[in-house]
């Protein structure tokens, strides 16, 4: 389904992998090791040599725009538009309660939201538009327990019931444990290594 062939970040050796429908690939690594550069190469942000396919489309036959709208990037730190949550989403089918939100959360300024909060929002953002690619930047890095564990299910669930694939970038070893389903991969500065 999604298909990385010899795509080059920083220092490290080609990267290449595929993901099937429902899979989950961990990324890991020190600060500054290119991860993120990664989710944007794939997200066609970032121009890098190699090749990226998701089923039977390659990044460099489509624009840009066309290519996100099957694969979105979740960055880390999320952006808005408007003053208000309401005109960022779509008038039906986003699932608030799933993210501990009633209705009302759709009247609130965003400059009243915590960091917390936003990082939520921003995921329901992204999966309102219906990606099958997901590239996670750090999507739990400002929740809490019971909030991370929310977004772990929410995301396991949108994986199986839209035949999505995600690739999902944190520190935490413990949580690519229990989200990573394929191949797990810790960035270092020179190597890339399946664990």
């Amino acid at each position: 389904m999604l298909k990385v062939s010899e795509i080059i970040i920083n220092t490290l050796a080609p990267i290449s992998f595929e993901l099937a429908a429902g899979e989950c690939l961990g990324v890991s690594g020190e600060s500054g090791c290119g991860k993120t550069r990664l989710l944007r190469a794939i997200a066609d942000m970032d121009c890098v040599e190699g090749l990226v396919c998701f089923e039977d489309i390659c990044q460099q036959d489509v624009s840009g725009a066309e290519w996100r709208k099957q694969v979105a990037l979740l960055p880390a730190e999320s952006q808005w538009w408007f003053d208000t949550v309401a005109p960022h989403f779509p008038e039906d089918g986003v699932d608030f309660a799933s993210m501990g939100f009633d209705d009302s959360v759709l009247q609130w300024q965003l400059s009243r939201c915590s960091s917390g909060e936003k990082q939520r929002l921003s995921i329901l953002r992204m999966l309102a538009n219906r990606p099958r690619v997901l590239l996670l930047d750090e999507p739990t890095a400002n929740l809490d327990a019971e909030n991370t564990r929310k977004v772990e299910a929410l995301i396991a669930d949108y994986l199986q019931q839209n035949n999505a694939v995600a690739i999902w970038v944190t520190h935490n070893h413990a949580q690519l444990k229990r989200v990573a389903t394929q191949r797990y991969f810790d960035f270092t500065q020179s190597a890339m290594v399946s664990l």
